[in-house]
């Protein structure tokens, strides 16, 4: 597991208690960052770089996609890079920030019929992997994103997002 410093904020939403946040942030972003760090054979650097989580409700996330992304409109994350990384790249002291709204995620859990828990571990890692340059945006991209958040979500007992197979 490659070692991240996590800094959480609550501004809103009904999340659980910091304390169990950071230790599910702490275990998520860790499994993500050690994932990394193997696919591209190269350790994280020795100084723990910064990451920022965020956890909001629908009105504050709406207003920051609606400055930032001119999307007027509630998400489940968004991401901002501190510096724009290429994926493979390694990062620099300060990953960025991951924005997470509770009313979203909670809607989506239930609409998939998932624990609020699993479906925020999973949009950690999305989150995360935004910061390192991977995106949805062409075919071939999102296969290869959707790919490592599969791949990740496994090391962590949790079954694909985007297919009906459990894990095994």
């Amino acid at each position: 597991m490659s070692e991240i410093d996590i800094q959480i904020s609550i501004e809103g939403g009904a999340w659980p208690d910091e304390a169990a946040l950071l230790a599910q942030s702490a275990r998520v972003i860790g499994a993500a960052a050690g994932h990394l760090a193997r696919q591209e054979g190269q350790p994280f650097p020795k100084r723990p770089p910064e990451l920022s989580l965020l956890f909001t409700d629908d009105a504050s996330i709406r207003a920051i996609n609606a400055e930032w992304r001119g999307q007027d409109k509630p998400t489940n994350v968004l991401s901002f890079p501190a510096f724009p990384l290429a994926p493979g790249d390694m990062p620099g002291p300060m990953l960025g920030d991951i924005i997470l709204a509770h009313e979203t995620l909670q809607r989506e859990a239930g609409e998939l019929g998932k624990p609020f828990d699993e479906h925020l571990t999973h949009l950690l890692v999305h989150g995360f992997l935004h910061l390192f340059g991977y995106d949805h945006m062409e075919t071939d991209e999102a296969e290869e994103m959707e790919g490592l958040e599969t791949r990740i979500l496994g090391e962590l007992g949790l079954s694909d997002p985007y297919g009906d197979d459990p894990v095994q």
